[in-house]
């Protein structure tokens, strides 16, 4: 199982709703607006930080 970056939610890789890849890794999500969510603002999800403010980063 993978989370979906944007709303956490457990994503099984293989029934995704799509995949984005971003700095070598592929990302995984339960639906297509998580997805477009992730796509324009990519580095707020894959930042490593949960509160997603650009601030403790």
């Amino acid at each position: 199982m993978a989370q979906d970056p944007v709303c956490k939610m457990n994503v099984d890789e293989k029934k995704a709703a799509g995949t984005s890849s971003y700095k070598g890794k592929t990302y995984y999500f339960c639906e297509k607006s998580c997805k477009e969510k992730f796509d324009k603002e990519p580095e707020k999800y894959a930042g490593g930080s949960s509160c997603g403010c650009h601030s403790c980063h």
